[in-house]
């Protein structure tokens, strides 16, 4: 009975192993951020970079831009955003929220986390797409001006 015990105990040694061995690894989201150069029309325009976050088929974008400033004090959750992006492989993915910290007048501008639904394979460009920023009935909108740097976001 002790041979069958302690066998059963290697069995089950050898299996937990291979188990962690053979565990998927991590989805993740690669580059994890890009600079794009985002035109905003009348309202500025300049550097930005997006931060990009996975999480199986959910992700997040957080645009944040020293170039693009505040125009007067905003408080936190008050500018409704939209990024679309362009994804490679046809169509658009879309993250959407009301998420931005408190900013005073002349503060950089930060969005996000906005979450989207993306697929494994993703691969999404700025550049095509657009952020619109509605901040007290008044829209902007920004779209890159060359392709994001390093490269698109492409999503396990």
């Amino acid at each position: 009975m002790k041979r069958i015990a302690t066998g059963a105990a290697l069995v089950t040694g050898a299996l937990a192993v291979t188990g962690l061995v053979l565990a998927p690894s991590a989805l993740a989201v690669t580059p994890d951020t890009a600079t794009i150069n985002a035109d905003c029309g009348a309202f500025g325009g300049g550097e930005a970079t997006i931060t990009a976050t996975q999480d199986g088929t959910a992700a997040t974008m957080t645009v944040d831009s020293s170039a693009i400033t505040a125009p007067i004090g905003l408080a936190a959750d008050s500018i409704t955003s939209t990024l679309t992006l362009v994804n490679a492989s046809g169509g658009t993915r879309s993250f959407t929220a009301t998420e931005n910290p408190a900013m005073a007048a002349g503060d950089p501008v930060q969005v996000g986390p906005l979450p989207g639904t993306v697929a494994s394979g993703d691969s999404l460009e700025a550049y095509g797409g657009s952020l619109t920023m509605t901040v007290f009935g008044i829209t902007i909108t920004c779209t890159a001006t060359a392709a994001q740097s390093p490269s698109p976001f492409v999503f396990d």
